[in-house]
């Protein structure tokens, strides 16, 4: 509950901020990507400033999660020989429970 506020204290603020500025940045920029020359047509793209933001946004999410994918690799690699050894440690368990069985059905009855 208390992450939930905490998410609400953050995150509706930066939303109407995020929109505020989106309202007040509708003109439309150019992106050159020719450093050599940026009136270059060819190479560049117009649009307004907030849809650039939002893709760099949508990218920096993208990136980050592979990113955070590939670092916790060796976590799920961990995860998944570890539960390989519990199966292979409770199939021997069950293997011993039921010899132990076996054998208590063959001791004599007092």
């Amino acid at each position: 509950m208390t992450k939930k506020i905490i998410n609400l204290l953050i995150l509706l603020p930066l939303g109407i901020i995020l929109i505020i500025f989106c309202v007040a940045n509708r003109q439309s920029v150019s992106l050159a990507f020719n450093p050599f020359r940026p009136e270059d047509q060819v190479l560049s793209l117009s649009a307004p400033l907030f849809v650039f933001l939002f893709i760099a946004l949508i990218i920096g999410m993208f990136v980050g999660a592979a990113a955070t994918w590939l670092g916790q690799g060796k976590h799920r690699k961990r995860a998944r020989s570890e539960a390989k050894e519990a199966v292979r440690w409770q199939t021997e368990a069950g293997r011993h429970k039921s010899r132990a069985e076996e054998i208590a059905g063959q001791l004599p009855s007092r």
